[in-house]
C-alpha cells in the first residue's frame, strides 16, 4: 500500500508523500540517492528571528573599552538577532544601581559588571533589529561593595586553581587542599545587601525613564538563572537552597511587578541548568496534590494555577540550558533530536527517567521540548502562546565542521518547531559561518521537508511570505560519506533554470567568518531539470540553495490536467462545486493563507462532481486536487 493510499484511509495523516513516483530521480536510483521532497503547503511556521541568538558580545565594564572594529564588523553583518547579555551565573547577584556583580566561580568576589554600558552599545551601535535579553534577580541578594574581596592577587596572581568556588570574599580563608569548601567561609554579608522584587524591577524604571531604552530593544528578561543549583552556584547565601515552591513564591512576585512596569514585557523562565535538572529540584521530584512532579512539569502547572488567580500573564518563553557530555562527531551531529523527536533513543538520558515522578530506568527518549509542550496545553490549554527557549548550549568537540553541522540542525529544528530563542553559551568556530549563512538567506516561514534519510539528511525549507522564493538548507551529518540527494518541490514550480548555491565544508580551524562579502561560503549554481534538483552533499557540510518560483499554478506532469478542472461558484459562501473530468483524482484539501489545512476529503473514483460544503472566514483559500501522480492547485474566495 502507497503512502498516499495510506492517507486516502486515514485523513488526519501529516505524512504525505504523493510525488516520490511520478518525480523519479535524474540519473540514479533510489537505492542510490537521498529523496527530499518539499511542500510549501504543508507545517507551515513564523520563524523566531531570536534563534539567530549569543550570548556575552556586548562590553560591559565601561562605554570606553568596546569592541575591536572587525568584532563590530562581525556583530552587525552576521543577520544575529538576539544578545543575551546578563551573564548566566554572575547575573543573579547583579546590582544595577551600583553596577556590581558578585562572581560566584571566583571566590564571591566583587567587580564592576555594568549593564548600562551594554545596553547602551546595543542602543547605539547596532541595528535596530537586534534584541537585548537581560536578568531579574529572583535570590534576594546583590553585590554591594569590592571592599572586603578576598585578595586573589597576592594569594597567587589571580591564577586559576582548584579552590576559585571557595566562599573567601568577606574575610574568608582559603582551604589550601582545594575544593569548594573553605577553611573559613567569607561573610556574605561584609559584600552583599538585600534585594526585594521591587529592586530587581526597578531597572524597568530607570533604562526607560532616565537612560531613554526603547522598550522594543528589551523585551525579553530572564527570570534569574539555573535556580535548580543555587545550593551549589550560590552556597554563600544558600548552602541548602531553597524548595520548589519558595522559588515560586519569589517568581510570581517578580513576574507581577514587571508585567505592572511594562504589560507587554516576555518573561522567560525558568532558566533550568541541565538535563538533570528539567526534571529534578534539589535532585528529587517534587511532592504535591498526593503525587510526585518532574521540576518542569510543576513550574508550568504552578504558573497556570497563579495565572488563573490572578490574572496576570506570568510565563511568556520556557527556557531551558543545555550541557551535554556527548563528544565524538558521530553523537553530537545527532544532538538536535533531543529536543522534539519522541522516537530518539539518547544515550545520555538521565533525568528523564524521573519524568513519570519515580524513577523509570527504562525511560531513553527525552524529546524535552515535545513534553514541555505537551504540559504547556495540559495545564494552560490551547492557544497559549508560550513560547520555547534555550538561552545556554555547548557541543563538547573542537572541530568546525562538525561544530557547523551540529549547530546548524538545531537551527532547523527550531525554525521548524517555532523556538522563539536560542544563544548558545560557548561560540567556537564555524558558529559565525552557519548564523550568517541561515539568518541572511533563510525566509520567514518554515515549511515542509521531507528526506528519505533524516538520520543523516534533512532538509530545512523556507519560503516568503508571498510564497514565490524558497530558501532550501540541506545537512549531511555522515562524517565520511558523500550524499547524492534528489531535491523535489511538486507544488512550487521553479521558474529559473539555476538555483543559488551556498556550501559550508571543510571549514579551516581558525575562524573564517569576518564580515557578509569575506567567509568561507563557496558559492555555485545547480541545474534545475523537471522542477528537480540534483546535488552532491560533502560529508559533514551544510548547503543552502535559493530558487524562486510561484506556488499558485498547477504542478503535475500533464498541465492539461487544469483544463480538466472547473470550479464554482468563485467566490463562494458556504458551499462549492468542483467539477472533474479525470478519475486519477482522489483527495481534495483545502488551505487556509497561513498554509493550515482547513478542510480534506477523499474523491471516489467515479465521482464526477464533488460537493465541498464548508463554512470558512472570508479569504483566499488554495484547493489542491491531489492524484498518486499529480497535483492541481487553484485558488478559491470565500466571503
Amino acid at each position: 500500500m502507497t503512502q498516499f493510499s495510506n492517507q486516502l484511509n486515514n485523513l488526519k495523516t501529516k505524512q504525505f508523500l504523493p510525488f516520490l513516483l511520478a518525480f523519479a530521480p535524474i540519473q540514479a536510483t533510489f537505492s542510490q540517492t537521498t529523496v527530499v521532497t518539499i511542500d510549501p503547503t504543508k507545517d507551515v511556521k513564523t520563524i523566531s528571528p531570536y534563534i539567530y541568538g549569543r550570548n556575552n558580545s556586548l562590553p560591559k565594564e565601561s562605554y570606553a573599552a568596546t569592541l575591536t572594529p572587525t568584532e563590530w564588523t562581525r556583530l552587525r553583518e552576521s543577520g544575529v538577532q538576539m544578545l543575551r547579555e546578563g551573564g548566566g551565573n554572575n547575573a543573579t547577584k547583579y546590582n544595577w544601581r551600583r553596577r556590581l556583580s558578585s562572581h560566584p566561580d571566583w571566590y564571591n568576589n566583587v567587580y564592576v559588571n555594568d549593564w548600562d554600558v551594554s545596553v547602551k552599545n546595543l542602543r547605539d551601535s547596532l541595528p535596530l533589529s537586534i534584541q537585548g535579553l537581560w536578568t531579574f534577580q529572583l535570590i534576594g541578594k546583590a553585590a554591594k561593595t569590592n571592599a572586603n574581596n578576598f585578595n586573589d592577587w597576592g594569594y597567587n596572581r589571580s591564577q586559576w586553581w582548584v579552590g576559585t568556588a571557595q566562599n573567601l570574599a568577606g574575610g574568608g580563608q582559603p582551604n589550601t587542599a582545594g575544593g569548594n569548601r573553605a577553611a573559613t567561609e567569607g561573610n556574605p554579608d561584609l559584600y552583599l545587601e538585600s534585594w526585594t522584587a521591587d529592586s530587581t524591577v526597578g531597572i524597568l524604571d530607570y533604562w526607560f525613564n532616565t537612560l531613554g531604552i526603547s522598550k522594543q530593544r528589551v523585551q525579553y528578561w530572564n527570570m534569574d538563572n539555573e535556580p535548580e543549583i543555587w545550593q551549589g552556584t550560590h552556597d554563600d547565601i544558600m548552602p541548602t537552597g531553597i524548595a520548589a515552591e519558595d522559588f515560586m513564591q519569589r517568581y510570581f512576585a517578580v513576574a507581577k511587578k514587571a508585567r505592572a512596569k511594562f504589560p507587554t514585557i516576555k518573561l522567560v523562565g525558568p532558566v533550568t541548568a541541565n538535563e538533570w535538572q528539567w526534571f529534578n529540584w534539589a535532585n528529587a521530584t517534587i511532592a504535591a496534590d498526593g503525587r510526585r512532579y518532574p521540576w518542569l512539569e510543576f513550574f508550568i502547572k504552578r504558573c497556570a494555577e497563579e495565572q488563573r488567580a490572578s490574572g496576570t500573564r506570568l510565563l511568556d518563553v520556557l527556557d531551558i540550558h543545555f550541557y551535554p557530555s556527548e563528544k565524538t562527531a558521530e553523537q553530537v551531529v545527532q544532538l538536535h533530536r533531543v529536543f522534539f523527536d519522541r522516537n530518539y533513543v539518547y544515550s545520555g538520558a538521565n533525568g528523564v527517567r524521573n519524568v513519570s515522578g519515580n524513577w523509570n530506568g527504562n525511560e531513553n527518549k527525552e524529546y524535552i521540548f515535545g513534553r514541555i509542550n505537551d504540559w504547556l496545553t495540559q495545564y494552560f490549554g490551547a492557544n497559549h502562546g508560550i513560547k520555547l527557549g534555550l538561552t545556554e548550549y555547548d557541543a563538547d568537540n573542537a572541530d568546525p565542521s562538525v561544530i557547523a553541522n551540529w549547530y546548524a540542525s538545531t537551527l532547523g529544528e527550531f525554525m521548524k518547531n517555532e523556538v522563539e530563542i536560542f544563544t548558545p553559551w560557548s561560540w567556537k568556530t564555524g558558529m559565525w559561518e552557519v548564523l550568517h549563512l541561515f539568518s541572511r538567506y533563510n525566509k520567514t516561514l518554515a515549511v515542509q521537508g521531507l528526506s528519505s534519510d533524516e538520520t543523516l539528511v534533512s532538509a530545512y525549507p523556507s519560503v516568503n511570505a508571498a510564497k514565490d522564493s524558497m530558501t532550501i538548507v540541506l545537512i549531511n551529518r555522515s562524517t565520511t560519506e558523500t550524499k547524492t540527494t534528489l531535491v523535489q518541490c511538486p507544488l512550487f514550480l521553479i521558474n529559473s533554470p539555476t538555483a543559488e548555491v551556498r556550501t559550508l565544508k571543510s571549514l579551516p580551524s581558525a575562524e573564517s567568518f569576518f564580515s557578509h562579502s569575506q567567509n568561507a561560503i563557496q558559492n555555485s549554481v545547480a541545474t534545475v531539470s523537471n522542477n528537480k534538483i540534483m546535488l552532491t552533499l560533502s560529508p559533514l557540510s551544510v548547503t543552502s540553495l535559493t530558487v524562486k518560483g510561484n506556488l499558485n499554478r498547477v504542478a503535475t506532469a500533464n498541465i492539461a490536467d487544469e483544463e480538466r478542472v472547473k470550479i464554482y461558484p468563485n467566490p463562494f459562501n458556504s458551499f462549492f462545486k468542483i467539477e472533474l473530468q479525470d478519475a486519477g483524482l482522489q483527495l481534495v484539501r483545502l488551505i487556509d493563507e497561513s498554509g493550515k489545512e482547513v478542510f480534506v476529503q477523499k474523491i471516489n473514483a467515479t465521482d464526477k462532481v464533488v460537493d465541498i460544503k464548508k463554512s470558512l472566514p472570508s479569504g483566499v483559500y488554495q484547493v489542491e486536487l491531489l492524484g498518486e501522480d499529480k497535483c492541481v492547485v487553484r485558488k478559491v474566495v470565500a466571503f
